[in-house]
């Protein structure tokens, strides 16, 4: 399992105070000896379904069977999830947002008024698969309509489009209009239904790929075991299940609840892990042919969120930088004095090196290599400062960063901003031997200094499901 750093344990759990305040002593956390308790069980179950399961995304994806062709679209970072509204027709305990408010149709904090600018976006950025989700979709049928409709016509057929409802609007006439605009998947939220079947088994009639999405929900772990065969006799191919988070809104009715709460970047539920995690085992036992995929919320926070990053990354990045796996932008400069890196500079031209791999600054005291120029360049002429930045997609600039314009042809522009994160990470020895040995030479290792724990979190995806604390 990933193991979290005394230092970032701290900072997590002072966050997660402070996001709660008072609240946050009501609370039941976790103890140390029932953290220990439940990691060796969790051990113990994944050890015993090792040759069963798959554990994709560095363990923090176990699942029985294959993936839904939207998780994998997903998994690939090549998904845009389009909230269509923000209200919803039902009230579950566990939703984390209000869900009251109609509202336009956002993604990634961008809004796009109508289907061909949505549709434009798309195109631009090279999205594979497009969801549509809410609230609930269905109480804007025509609008949900519309824009699968044109991203449709605008990707042709490769693109890989789902809806998630709550089944309760459900109509053969609703689905009928869905397959034809070009839905591909819909997801079905049946614990917002009290896990009836008959919108999921309609549906099975016309939605090539039919999916039930749920939170596994510790007190309906005996219902959900029970329907795991009913599910694949209703024409369900894949089941997943998400891990309760805690949230400001759904706080006081989570609070109502017996449950274990666990520090993270979010707070999150340790039963539902475990009712996740059980689950999956019984899949396996009875050989159903039903896909099991547990959705934890690290993969979620780091696959998904490093996907967003990487997407604008790519597209900002200068020709000497480099993207990292939590798509994150890396600088490397050589800073030291101009006698000492002028020859540098002057080795690299008579290489033939390409002049967009590095660049000298106008003091010709820093000098901006690509990693891959590493083997020519001799670091004892200076210092090696490593900086990180964030591209964030947004629709306004703060002019407070370098940008970069993006031209949709509907007329409409985006930005992508260079943000930076920490611009003074100094290498000393170690911290160079660490760096040369964990990313140049693509062997991570455990960090040992606050520089290397700087560097590992910038680079790498960390393994594992949620540590327990």
């Amino acid at each position: 399992m990933n193991m979290t750093s005394t230092t970032t344990r701290e900072s997590m759990i002072a966050a997660n105070q402070a996001e709660y305040g008072e609240d946050a002593r009501a609370l039941r956390w976790v103890a140390p000896s029932e953290a220990a308790a439940a990691e060796s069980r969790r051990i113990e179950t994944l050890a015993a379904l090792a040759d069963r399961i798959s554990q994709a995304y560095k363990g923090t994806k176990p699942h029985y069977g294959g993936l839904s062709p939207g998780c994998r679209v997903c998994g690939q970072g090549t998904w845009s999830c389009l909230f269509i509204n923000g209200r919803c027709n039902c009230r579950c305990f566990y939703c984390p947002t209000p869900q009251d408010d109609l509202g336009l149709p956002t993604t990634n904090l961008l809004t796009f008024t109508t289907p061909a600018a949505y549709a434009e976006y798309i195109n631009r950025f090279g999205f594979t698969g497009v969801s549509i989700s809410g609230g609930e979709p269905l109480l804007t049928y025509e609008r949900s309509v519309a824009y699968i409709q044109a991203v449709r016509r605008k990707m042709g057929e490769a693109l890989h489009i789902w809806l998630y409802t709550n089944g309760t609007l459900v109509t053969a006439e609703k689905l009928a209009g869905l397959k034809a605009a070009g839905l591909n998947e819909i997801r079905f939220d049946i614990s917002a239904a009290d896990y009836n079947l008959e919108k999921v088994r309609m549906a099975s009639d016309f939605i090539d790929c039919v999916t039930v999405e749920i939170p596994a929900i510790p007190e309906d772990a005996g219902r959900l075991a029970d329907l795991l065969p009913q599910l694949a006799a209703a024409g369900v191919r894949h089941l997943h299940l998400h891990q309760l988070r805690l949230t400001p809104h759904n706080r006081a009715r989570l609070a109502e609840r017996n449950y274990t709460y666990l520090h993270g970047e979010s707070v999150t539920v340790l039963e539902s892990e475990s009712t996740a995690l059980e689950l999956l085992r019984l899949a396996c036992d009875q050989h159903l042919p039903l896909a099991v995929n547990y959705c934890s919320f690290v993969y979620k926070r780091r696959y998904q969120k490093a996907a967003v990053r990487r997407r604008s990354a790519n597209d900002l990045r200068k020709g000497h930088e480099a993207v990292t796996e939590s798509g994150f932008i890396r600088t490397l400069a050589l800073v030291g004095p101009s006698e000492a890196l002028g020859p540098q500079a002057e080795r690299l031209k008579r290489l033939g090196i390409p002049a967009d791999q590095w660049s000298l600054n106008a003091k010709g005291d820093g000098l901006s290599f690509h990693p891959a120029l590493w083997p020519h360049l001799d670091l004892s002429a200076g210092r090696l400062r490593i900086a990180y930045f964030e591209a964030v997609l947004t629709a306004q600039v703060s002019c407070r960063c370098a940008f970069k314009e993006v031209r949709l042809t509907a007329g409409s522009k985006l930005y992508i901003e260079k943000r930076p994160l920490r611009a003074d990470l100094w290498l000393g020895n170690g911290d160079l031997n660490y760096f040369q040995q964990a990313v140049i030479a693509s062997a991570p290792a455990a960090p040992a200094s606050p520089v290397q724990e700087e560097i590992t979190r910038f680079e790498f995806i960390p393994s594992g499901l949620q540590d327990y604390f």
